[in-house]
């Protein structure tokens, strides 16, 4: 049933009717052999039908995985200009057809536009950075050998072979490609298992690396519900990537760790903002609404706690508020809303949940904490409280929506000490004139990165460092040599030109031995031969 009235079904019909539109543009269709049942999927955004998908079983995988590991064979052995060629149409492609992409990308999970360009951007960003770069992190390294010039030893990179790729619907192009780009790069199949509430722009990810030149085997996407394919997607795998849930992140590494295949997950946040006494409020309340509600706060390195030094509280706090109620919220494709509704009512109702148990509580409402209803009925206001205590759950768990505490603090001490109080350590954020001040408190906080001056875009956007969670916010790093190294296997190769590394004949043992100390001995002489 649609979630509409008869007074909004004219311009959601319109919405209806781009959304369409788009998924011809972008030639998407369904995995095939299709599955004995199907699933529905709704517009988050409008709430109609996109389309029915086979809902596909352990069986689909392994077959999936079969047809892979034929296709990645001939991959690898594919040389890395014409690799990076493929991935340079996909690059382009993007581009071309960011108006579907966009138009998808909202029909399917009702974000703004705004958030949604972030996701074609970053796509594009992260398939021209590995075409630039994937050639030297994989290239062969010559190692230190044991004896110079006679030990010659090289560092040679494999890819792993079938890489599964479980991503979550909240950033449903991003997750869905970028993570598989460096794995293609590197030379391995994939298979993804997209959310089945956002299939589709995963499927649109197939089409357009398809175009690209891509062998169809080499990206696939099987769908239905992750309880069902993803286990057997980590039995069926030879590498996984996980963001999700630090539950299920927790789970899906502990099946991977029983068979010994190699795991990275990007897990939850519950993300600190710190305004020191010195900071530009001009550009720190702008940026802590970024920061916060962006994606209406359904993203993992989005902030959720806010720590501000009593000294700037009362300028800070409420032009945070002011600025917050002005947040437009509507369920658009134009580019006038700063936010869209929740994935769904559910989730609405989960995000609901946190703000009412907090005032039950004796928590102060500072801005929003309704319901939005003409951005329909996942519609949330962008929501800040004050006065929250440790009995309350939105104070240590995962909201994952557009709510956030404010904190008074005394100093920089105080500051870090609460930041770190959490089980996770995803992001962080730092507001100050002084960046030198900053870069010190930023290496005090315990996140695997941390924003100085900005809220989460300059960290994740840097492609060439990487980029990943400490404690329960993750496993590996995406991004960087090390989001491209870690689909590989390093393996040494030792060339021993002239002498056998073992006693001379006619030598023995303990004479052979005494050689090798008094050879371990001048190396220790030479400055700088293990370096």
């Amino acid at each position: 049933m649609d979630d509409r009235s008869d007074a909004d079904a004219p311009g959601l019909a319109a919405l209806d009717e781009r959304g369409r539109r788009a998924l011809e543009s972008l030639a998407v269709s369904g995995p095939s052999p299709e599955a004995p049942t199907a699933f529905d999927v709704r517009s988050s955004l409008t709430g109609s039908l996109i389309g029915s998908l086979p809902r596909q079983t352990a069986a689909d995988v392994a077959a999936a995985a079969a047809r892979a590991r034929t296709a990645q064979r001939e991959w690898a052995a594919t040389p890395m200009p014409r690799r990076s060629r493929i991935l340079k149409a996909f690059h382009d492609l993007v581009l071309a057809e960011r108006r579907a992409l966009l138009d998808l990308v909202q029909w399917e999970s009702g974000k703004a536009r705004a958030d949604a360009f972030e996701e074609v951007a970053d796509v594009a960003m992260t398939a021209r950075y590995y075409v630039n770069t994937a050639a030297r992190h994989l290239a062969d390294r010559r190692r230190r050998g044991l004896i110079p010039a006679l030990t010659r030893t090289v560092e040679h990179r494999q890819p792993k072979g079938v890489v599964g790729v479980i991503a979550p619907w909240n950033y449903p192009l991003t997750l869905a490609a970028s993570d598989a780009l460096a794995a293609l790069a590197a030379g391995n199949a994939v298979i993804l298992k997209p959310d089945s509430q956002t299939p589709h722009t995963a499927l649109a990810v197939r089409s357009l690396l398809v175009r690209a030149g891509l062998d169809h085997r080499l990206f696939q996407v099987v769908t239905g519900k992750g309880a069902e394919l993803g286990p057997p997607l980590v039995e069926a795998c030879d590498c996984l990537m996980f963001t999700g849930s630090s539950a299920t992140g927790a789970q899906v590494a502990s099946q991977a760790g029983a068979r010994l295949v190699a795991a990275s997950a990007e897990l939850g946040g519950k993300n600190p903002l710190i305004v020191c006494q010195d900071a530009n409020l001009g550009r720190a309340v702008p940026g802590a609404l970024k920061a916060c509600f962006s994606n209406s706060g359904q993203l993992c390195v989005s902030v959720e706690r806010v720590y501000v030094h009593e000294r700037v509280w009362d300028r800070f706090v409420p032009a945070f508020a002011r600025a917050a109620g002005k947040l437009r919220v509507a369920r658009t494709m134009d580019w006038e809303a700063d936010m869209g509704p929740l994935i769904d009512p559910g989730h609405l109702a989960k995000v609901d949940a946190h703000v009412r148990d907090a005032l039950g509580k004796g928590a102060r409402l500072l801005a929003g904490g309704h319901a939005v209803a003409q951005a329909g009925p996942a519609g949330y206001a962008p929501t800040i409280l004050a006065g929250v205590t440790e009995d309350m759950d939105v104070f240590a768990e995962e909201t994952f929506g557009p709510v956030v505490a404010v904190y008074p603090v005394s100093g920089e001490d105080e500051a870090v000490r609460l930041a770190n109080a959490t089980a996770y350590g995803l992001n962080a954020s730092v507001w100050t004139r002084d960046a030198r001040r900053g870069v010190r408190i930023a290496k005090r906080i315990h996140a695997g990165t941390v924003n100085v001056n900005e809220g989460y875009a300059a960290a994740w956007a840097s492609l060439d460092a990487p980029m990943g969670g400490m404690k329960a916010s993750g496993l590996g790093r995406r991004h960087g040599a090390e989001g491209i190294l870690k689909y590989t296997e390093a393996q040494t190769i030792a060339v021993q030109r002239l002498v056998n590394l073992q006693a001379p004949r006619g030598m023995g043992q303990e004479t052979w031995a005494r050689a090798l100390v008094s050879y371990l001995e001048v190396l220790r002489r030479l400055p700088g031969f293990d370096r």
